[in-house]
């Protein structure tokens, strides 16, 4: 059993990751700050600045942001923001965005007095935007969370001033251990995480479903299903890399998020369901799979940060294959097995931006997952000593943190650099 304390904290952990964004999260919390900032201004806006990070540029750079008639990049994201964004609905602020408004859209891209800066200062994750007329002026500036909006001002006048703070009051991270997210997935009374899952099951099968049936990116979902010989192996990879393929390309379906990724949230929930199917286990077994899988993606993120040159699927497939693993009847040994030899397959894949590539990655994020698994079911695996594993999986777990923290700092900006050279 587990504590009140930690039951608490990991039902608000899931409440508070696992939620709906449309497309990919930095382009739409561009469109949110453009929004937000709209929203705040006297009148019609006549020029802007736009501040945001290295990796901001990275990861809005390549993919198509919805609801904009295809445009890409950081321009059609501030726009589409600007011309018909609603603040109040945060990550799904262009959610309700209609061809109508596709033109103007783009006219705003083209023609709008818009400067795009990056200070040297910048946090990792970091949104500034502001607005202009002749007579009054907004700044809105987010940092670390996609949400998290830390200052606001008003023709020069603070109204909202958290930069000290930074940090949004959210559930304690540093409760999360793998062991107790076993217990709790074990013990968790379904009813306090059926809502957030169900979402969560009906949201991204919705969108793998759309990917295999569509055209989008680089079909890799297709490629596999079409190249190899199906099996529910196969299937979990190729329906999570169609969800990613879509989301990456325009689809204008929803996601739920982990971790602030949707590429997270597809990669941790859209294998342990088709396995789940596949397998024919009961609902109840599902949620609690889910719970493993959402909880271990969460616990090793906490460590890398929101934004990093290490990829996101990483970690979420790692997490897949934890709940799959619980799927197959496995407990915490397994469970713990099966993560320490994921973590030593895959780790280092590089994040060089939101884009197409990214279904690949999960596919073979999820392959990763899938062969440390089988691993140690077969009676393999690896030990303290080879490589980065460490005794223990809390220990190979925080020398994935520093590796993605510290040891990839000067590569996340040399891919910022390559990217931008065009």
């Amino acid at each position: 059993m587990i504590t009140e304390e930690i039951y608490r904290t990991y039902v608000q952990i899931l409440k508070e990751e696992l939620k709906p964004a449309m497309g990919c999260t930095e382009p739409i919390a561009v469109a949110y700050a453009a929004a937000r900032a709209k929203s705040l201004l006297k009148g019609e806006p006549k020029r802007a600045t736009l501040e945001v990070s290295g990796n901001i540029v990275k990861n809005v750079k390549s993919v198509v942001v919805p609801h904009t008639g295809g445009m890409h990049g950081l321009k059609a994201a501030f726009a589409a923001g600007i011309v018909a964004g609603d603040a109040e609905k945060e990550l799904e602020a262009i959610s309700s965005v209609t061809e109508e408004a596709f033109p103007l859209i783009k006219e705003w891209v083209e023609t709008f007095d818009l400067r795009v800066v990056v200070p040297e200062d910048a946090h990792i994750f970091d949104i500034g935007v502001r607005l202009y007329n002749e007579e009054h002026s907004v700044y809105v500036r987010i940092v670390d969370k996609h949400t998290n909006i830390v200052k606001i001002e008003e023709d020069g006048v603070a109204v909202l001033d958290r930069t000290d703070e930074i940090e949004e009051k959210k559930a304690d991270r540093s409760m999360l251990s793998v062991d107790q997210i076993v217990r709790f997935a074990e013990d968790v009374n379904t009813d306090d995480v059926k809502e957030v899952l169900d979402r969560q099951i009906a949201f991204n099968m919705a969108i793998a479903e759309e990917g295999m049936r569509n055209r989008y990116g680089a079909n890799i979902g297709k490629v596999l299903l079409r190249t190899y010989q199906p099996d529910v192996k196969l299937s979990a990879k190729a329906y999570a890399a169609a969800a990613s393929d879509a989301r990456m390309n325009g689809c204008e379906l929803p996601v739920i998020i982990n971790s602030g990724s949707g590429n997270q949230g597809i990669t941790a929930s859209v294998p342990v369901i088709v396995y789940a199917r596949g397998l024919c286990v009961p609902q109840e077994t599902l949620y609690r799979a889910l719970c493993i899988s959402n909880l271990i993606t969460v616990h090793l993120k906490a460590g890398i940060g929101t934004l990093s040159a290490y990829c996101g699927a990483v970690s979420a497939g790692a997490g897949a294959a934890c709940g799959i693993a619980y799927l197959l009847g496995g407990g915490e040994r397994e469970i713990e097995h099966t993560l320490v030899n994921t973590l030593a397959i895959d780790s280092g894949i590089i994040c060089d931006g939101a884009k197409a590539s990214c279904a690949a990655k999960i596919a073979t994020a999820v392959e990763s997952g899938l062969m440390g698994l089988n691993m140690f079911y077969l009676g393999n695996e690896f030990f303290a000593g080879d490589g980065i594993v460490k005794k223990g999986v809390e220990n190979t777990i925080r020398s994935v943190s520093r590796l993605a923290q510290e040891g990839m700092r000067e590569t996340d900006k040399e891919i910022i650099k390559i990217m931008l050279d065009e």
